[in-house]
This record gives structure tokens, C-alpha cells and sequence, in this order.
């Protein structure tokens, strides 16, 4: 598959690395390139998204959560990850609700970076490996321990459900794809929440990258 991506950060050496990495590992034929959220959205608007978007946590124009729900909403066609140094739970967990589809440290060598990007190419969430490190909750197996939903509590149509939530989907989208209420969508996923012990879709992502 010819990949059409663009990267949005405000450093250019690290812009220009990421270039090289996308063409020369994941055979990417067009990535284009943005120093803010502003220019991005003006590429996007006139060119399409393509396949990949690329954006910094923090850089001029980005208003974090926001502006990838916005994304997300804008151009639903499009894999949206973030790629960021700042590596802090809370803004994980934030870009994981609004929807995007990974949040990749940039402290990752450039081999895991690849396979990360590879991975949501493919369909899959990427959630940092930190996140499955810190120290587990009361009934979260322990530290470090591995989280394994016990499939039974779900209903065949909440299994559904959640497949498409950990690829990325929004309930809409989810909606779409089930042809099912976007209503029906969210007592779905309430009901997901509790048989995993968490409140947000983003917790749910989180504790799912976990599940052996």
C-alpha cells in the first residue's frame, strides 16, 4: 500500500527524521510536513489527510485533547496518532479518549517507532509500554501484573463492540460499522466499563494493551 502521511511537530530535525523513517521502513510515498497545528490543518484541508497523521502534544496551535477530537471528527478517514517527549499519564489517557489511535513516546528507538506506526496502519491502538507497568490497582492483578478480560461477562454484541473501540473507533463509527443506534453504542460500552473496572473509553484502551 502506498502510505500518504504528514507529520506535524515544531522541531524540523525531528520532522525530517520521522520523514526519512516513514520512507525508507514503511515504504511511505508522500509525507508532508507541518511546524504547527495551524499549517496542518490547512495540508489537511486542501490535500485530504491520507492515511497517517502525526501530530506533536505540544506545539503552537495545539490545544491537546481538543484539537484531536477535532481531528478525528474532520478527517475520520485518516489513522491519528500522537508523538510526543512529554510521556505523562494523564496526557496519554487524554489523547487516548479523544480518540486517537496511539500515542508513541519519543524516547522509543526508531526500530519500535516503526512498528508502532506498522501496527495502527494495521488496526491496532498502540498505548506506551510504560502504561502497563505501573503499579496495578486493587484487582488489577499487582504490579506489572497482566490484565485478562473474562470474555463470558461480555454479550456477543458487546465483544463487538469492543473490537471496534480498541481499533479506534468512535461510537459513531462504531454505530456505523454495527449498524446499530449510536444510543445503543454507549449502553454497550457502560456495560464494557464495568466488566473492566473502569470508567473512560481511554482507561479501557489502556487496560486492554495490558491483556495477555
Amino acid at each position: 500500500m502506498a502510505i500518504r502521511a504528514l507529520i506535524a511537530d515544531d522541531h524540523e530535525l525531528f520532522r525530517s527524521g520521522m520523514k526519512q523513517l516513514l520512507i525508507d521502513v514503511l515504504h511511505a510515498e508522500d509525507v508532508r510536513e507541518a511546524e504547527s497545528m495551524d499549517r496542518a490543518l490547512e495540508i489537511l484541508t486542501a490535500e485530504g489527510a491520507g492515511d497517517l497523521v502525526l501530530v506533536d502534544w505540544r506545539m503552537p496551535g495545539m490545544s491537546g485533547a481538543e484539537s484531536l477530537a477535532a481531528l478525528r471528527d474532520g478527517f475520520p478517514e485518516a489513522k491519528v496518532a500522537v508523538i510526543s517527549a512529554w510521556e505523562d499519564r494523564a496526557d496519554i489517557l487524554a489523547a487516548l479518549g479523544a480518540g486517537v489511535h496511539g500515542y508513541i513516546p519519543k524516547s522509543l528507538a526508531s526500530t519500535q517507532i516503526a512498528a508502532a506506526l506498522q501496527g495502527i496502519l494495521e488496526g491496532r491502538i498502540f498505548v506506551p509500554p510504560a502504561m502497563g507497568k505501573r503499579e496495578g490497582a486493587p484487582g488489577e492483578g499487582g504490579a506489572g501484573g497482566a490484565f485478562k478480560l473474562d470474555q463470558d461477562k461480555l454479550t456477543l454484541r458487546q465483544r463487538d463492540v469492543l473490537q471496534e473501540l480498541l481499533k479506534g473507533q468512535a461510537s459513531k463509527e462504531i454505530a456505523r460499522t454495527l449498524d446499530i443506534a449510536e444510543g445503543t453504542v454507549k449502553i454497550h460500552l457502560a456495560a464494557i466499563y464495568r466488566a473492566l473496572g473502569v470508567r473512560t473509553r481511554a482507561e479501557a484502551i489502556a487496560k486492554m494493551s495490558k491483556a495477555g
